[in-house]
């Protein structure tokens, strides 16, 4: 671990808040572990942690929704990363509107994709979520800096990783 631990601490990777709905039942989370992983196909993954009330809710979801936030959105961070839906009704506290299979799209972000479930891959305590692209934000002119793993490394998670 040690090795892997050395490689990571120099990585300052964006944040993405994921979020979901299935049966009723909306969620949604700060993500780090997310990447684009194929070009043709276009696919994107992402890995959710299996403490989180947010990975209980995709396991049964047919579409999730990932978002990009700007450098000032650590309010929103600080929401989705360190509060848990099993306490709050985090989607009562910020505007969103419902994307394709239900996922809820939060309205003020920088960038968003809705991709359909492919696959899902155990990965040890994160599992990941390999997402087709079915609709996404328009493409904006303005490229603010993104909120990154070193604005939040003080957050306390809302459940363990």
């Amino acid at each position: 671990m040690a090795g892997l631990d050395a490689f990571t601490e120099v990585l300052d990777y964006p944040m993405y808040v994921v979020t979901t709905a299935t049966d009723g039942q909306r969620a949604g989370c700060l993500v780090g572990f997310a990447s684009q992983c194929s070009i043709d196909p276009p696919r994107f993954m992402v890995w959710l942690s299996t403490a989180n009330r947010t990975y209980r809710i995709a396991r049964g979801a047919s579409h999730l929704a990932v978002h990009t936030l700007r450098r000032d959105q650590k309010r929103t961070a600080e929401l989705f990363g360190g509060r848990t839906g099993d306490d709050i009704d985090k989607f009562g506290r910020v505007a969103w509107q419902s994307g394709q299979g239900g996922a809820p799209v939060l309205s003020d972000c920088c960038a968003w994709l809705v991709g359909r479930v492919q696959d899902v891959v155990d990965g040890g305590d994160h599992v990941g979520f390999l997402l087709a692209p079915v609709a996404q934000s328009r493409p904006d002119a303005a490229r603010p800096p993104l909120l990154r793993f070193s604005d939040v490394a003080d957050l306390s998670p809302g459940h363990p990783a």
